[in-house]
């Protein structure tokens, strides 16, 4: 259906590489189809037992959605085209998270945005030298969608929250020390590690685990007590608070993550505050999805989306217009029209069949 996305099978093992390396892999509508097309296609097939997702070339996995788009989507046609990409995206994110069969997913090299949306659901999620991890949509006036509330939300001594709202990323080591990947190899080894899957889909789990070696420290380890402290509430003026003060009584690292919430969009910190603490209520991968396709169907088309993106990727000037442009006018009134229910007809549910 693309050639964005290459999709075949090897004996007993489906086969998924995305192929748009000039953009990083990043996800177009067209290949979200292709690839929830392919997975029903093999859920149904008992000659597969497996599924591998990688890249085909270049130097990421996947960079996210495709935001030009989602912008072009918000300007000029009232976020119609964009709702319908988010729709479509979080229904993959959902089926392969219910999936009936072992999934693998190679995060070797970027994997931002909606490249998370298609890994983390995967029960083998592989980091290398090489993965960049980050969920850095606060910095374009977005969330951490696909899934993101879900994943974040469950990591722990307020990691989800400090990478939600900061958009840090994550080398491969931090990565499995966080749990964000299942394991991890040297890039080296990948391509005969996918072979011995092919050979024997049924020792997934032995065959990752069996590569000798140790990945370097997680550096965010060392940070770790520091960011339970500082990110510990769900009310964003007050990280920004315990941020501050530490600034001011000379701690660098508190200082240079304040500066960096200075650049991010107030309205989606909040929203991702919320998000997070909601998601981690729920029990239902499904139930946060319609969570998150709620909040993506009005930011959409708010001030800060179209801002952010035209700032940070599209002129690069790095200086957005936030609107509202401080924490304390992002009011407890706007969140809850954010997160409210869709009208009749327009909520989001997931794949059939």
């Amino acid at each position: 259906m693309t050639d964005d996305v290459l999709i075949r099978t090897s004996g007993p093992i489906g086969h998924i590489s995305l192929n748009r390396p000039k953009a990083i892999h990043a996800l177009t509508l067209d290949m979200c189809h292709a690839m929830s097309a392919a997975l029903s296609d093999w859920a149904a097939d008992d000659a597969i037992q497996a599924v591998i997702l990688d890249h085909a070339e270049g130097r990421g996995f996947c960079a996210g959605g495709d935001i030009a788009f989602l912008r072009d989507s918000a300007i000029n046609d009232g976020g119609a085209s964009g709702r319908k990409f988010f729709h479509d995206e979080y229904q993959l994110n959902h089926q392969m998270f219910t999936y009936p069969k072992p999934i693998v997913a190679f995060m070797d090299g970027i994997t931002m945005g909606g490249g998370v949306g298609i890994s983390q659901p995967a029960k083998f999620r592989v980091a290398t030298e090489n993965t960049r991890f980050a969920m850095p949509e606060t910095g374009i006036g977005l969330f951490p969608d696909v899934g993101g509330g879900w994943y974040l939300a469950r990591l722990g001594q307020r990691l989800g929250q400090f990478l939600a709202l900061t958009g840090a990323r994550l080398d491969g080591a931090e990565c499995l020390w966080t749990g964000l990947a299942t394991h991890y190899l040297d890039h080296a080894m990948i391509e005969d590690i996918k072979q011995r899957i092919h050979d024997h889909p049924e020792r997934i789990a032995g065959i990752l685990a069996e590569p000798a070696g140790t990945p370097p420290k997680a550096r965010i380890e060392a940070n770790a007590a520091t960011i339970a402290k500082h990110f510990a509430s769900d009310r964003y003026e007050d990280i920004l608070a315990s941020l501050e003060a530490a600034a001011e009584a000379g701690d660098d690292w508190a200082m240079k993550e304040r500066d960096t919430l200075g650049t991010k969009s107030p309205q989606t910190c909040k929203v991702a505050l919320r998000q997070l603490a909601e998601s981690a209520q729920l029990t239902d991968f499904a139930d946060n999805m319609r969570m998150e396709y709620r909040i993506a169907s009005r930011v959409l088309t708010r001030p800060d989306f179209a801002e952010g993106v035209r700032a940070v990727i599209v002129d690069k000037t790095g200086d957005p217009k936030w609107n509202p442009a401080t924490p304390e006018e992002v009011t407890d009134d706007l969140l809850d029209a954010i997160f409210a229910p869709l009208p009749d007809g327009e909520e989001w549910t997931p794949l059939q069949g």
